[in-house]
């Protein structure tokens, strides 16, 4: 009997390389296809599988292949080593993302990477032989397509506003890469929009310290999953049938209830695990953000887990496993901090004296904006200069960071209770986001390629499902540049997660190339 056969994509991620591990578990039913770049790094990563498989390795691009597994040394921004890939599966599993900060310092990688990348997949899918009716696709999203979600509109479900950051260039490519996953002709097919994704080694945890760590406020909510849970869920996948009404959806995959908390309890727990009394003792409050980063409460996250059930760890299993995979001499210098403390002053300092140099001297970081008058960055994470300047010490007018505070569900323009709708729902729907539905006759296929136009007259096309059901709207109007403000204005779908941390009188204007402004920035202290 023929085993079907999956292809991975992105499998030396945080959460690919999870899903890998899962994926070989499980390599008695089935085929696997990497696709990899030819890196050093890489090449170590899966030297050990290749001998599991009996490969030879080769050196730079090219494929190798033995007893049921094969590698596509190779890119997927390069169609061609894409289709090689992606030649003859049954599944296509896409981990695949370059995401931020480093995606904000190269953000023509993440466009290659994020968009194009997903596009070349679809576009092989689609020219195997009844690719599009036979091969199944798994794409991952990401949370970040929401923005920012701070009280009172900080639980979210699919359908709501999508409104990548201003700056976050990785959110962007993400909507446009899952656009061309609803838009295609693909029959089965899911997204998976991620939370923020924990690794399990600490290791991959430290190296994660980037001035990005000062663009979240401190009072943002937080549905996170670890990176077990995420590959392992990925993989469950497999196990949906053809004819499950899994398919052709849209879900939020975070960890669950017992993966919530508040992004300042998050960074406490950070700072304690290695020894200190948490981030107030490291940090000035100022260098932290007030708006325009992103993360959300999941109010639908448990439909992915009715199907997939990849809900096992919580937040406090997590840190146990993440202290568990601390170097030696790490774990004893946190042992040694929280029992002496003199010693616990002194490495709070140091704590304190390289965390002020990045946020202060790196591009990215907000303190270097306040002091270099990047005006468009103060005015995105702070509003103004003023605002920046009357924040608080810590314990002072700190903000509301309840767990459960009160929110309220955002109105999607249509009633959702209706099993079928009809074209003055789509009509309706779409005068809520300041625009029209031109199709004339709609027969209630959510599939269906429809004709919009938005409020600033943009005509384009879409599908009901990828608008009503997964808050796309006008591809125009997806940033860069970033219009919010004047968006907010004429869009009463969007104005509702654009008004809680906004004025109604600002008027801010981000061009296509601000994201310039930071670029390569990961690079100045290495010159």
């Amino acid at each position: 009997m023929r085993k079907e056969k999956v292809c991975l994509f992105g499998a030396s991620g945080t959460m690919g390389h999870e899903a890998f591990k899962e994926l070989w578990k499980r390599g008695k039913a089935y085929d696997i296809v990497v696709l990899l770049r030819p890196s050093e790094k890489n090449k170590k990563l899966f030297r050990e599988y290749e001998r599991e498989a009996g490969i030879e390795p080769i050196p730079g691009k090219g494929v190798a292949e033995g007893s049921g597994f094969k590698i596509v040394w190779g890119d997927a921004t390069d169609y061609a080593d894409v289709r090689e890939a992606v030649q003859g599966v049954d599944w296509v599993l896409d981990a695949m993302a370059f995401i931020s900060p480093e995606a904000d310092y190269y953000p023509e990688i993440a466009k290659a990477v994020n968009t194009d990348g997903i596009k070349n997949i679809v576009k092989a899918i689609e020219a195997q032989p009844n690719g599009a009716e036979h091969i199944k696709l798994i794409y991952t999203g990401t949370v970040a397509a929401t923005g920012d979600r701070l009280q009172s509109i900080h639980w979210g479900r699919v359908g709501d506003p999508l409104k990548p950051s201003i700056f976050d260039f990785y959110a962007v490519t993400k909507v446009a890469g899952e656009r061309a996953v609803l838009e295609s002709n693909i029959k089965h097919w899911a997204s998976l929009r991620m939370t923020y994704i924990m690794p399990m080694d600490y290791e991959d945890y430290v190296s994660l310290r980037d001035p990005i760590m000062f663009h979240q406020p401190i009072d943002s909510f937080m549905e996170n999953i670890t990176s077990r849970d995420a590959g392992y869920g990925l993989v469950r996948c497999l196990d949906i049938a053809d004819d499950s009404d899994f398919w052709r959806r849209v879900y939020n995959m975070g960890g669950g209830p017992s993966m919530k908390c508040v992004a300042y309890d998050y960074m406490n727990k950070s700072f304690q695990l290695n020894g200190l009394p948490g981030v107030e003792a490291c940090t000035e409050r100022k260098w932290f953000a007030l708006r325009n980063f992103h993360m959300q409460y999941y109010e639908d996250s448990h439909i992915l887990n009715d199907y997939l059930h990849h809900w096992r760890d919580s937040l406090e299993v997590y840190w146990k496993e993440l202290r568990k995979s601390m170097p030696s001499g790490m774990r004893q210098l946190a042992a040694q901090c929280r029992n002496d403390p003199a010693l616990r002053k002194r490495v709070e300092q140091t704590a304190y004296d390289l965390l002020k140099d990045v946020v202060e001297n790196h591009r990215n970081g907000t303190v270097y904006w306040y002091k270099n008058k990047c005006d468009m960055r103060i005015t995105a994470f702070y509003k103004d200069y003023e605002t920046f300047e009357s924040i608080p010490d810590w314990g002072t007018d700190m903000p509301q960071m309840d767990p459960e505070p009160e929110w309220h569900r955002l109105d999607h323009g249509y009633d959702e209770s209706k099993e079928m709708l009809d074209l003055k729902d789509l009509q309706g729907a779409a005068e809520f986001r300041g625009g029209e539905c031109l199709s004339k006759a709609w027969e209630g296929d959510m599939y269906e390629t429809l004709e919009w136009k938005c409020a600033f007259g943009h005509e384009f096309t879409g599908k009901p499902f990828a608008i009503l059901k997964a808050g796309h709207w006008c591809p125009q109007c997806v940033p860069p540049p970033w219009n919010y403000d004047e968006e907010a204005r004429r869009n009463p779908f969007f104005a509702q997660v654009w008004y809680p941390n906004h004025d109604r009188d600002e008027n801010n204007f981000y061009a296509e190339d601000c994201v310039q402004d930071i670029a390569g920035a990961d690079k100045d202290k290495k010159k």
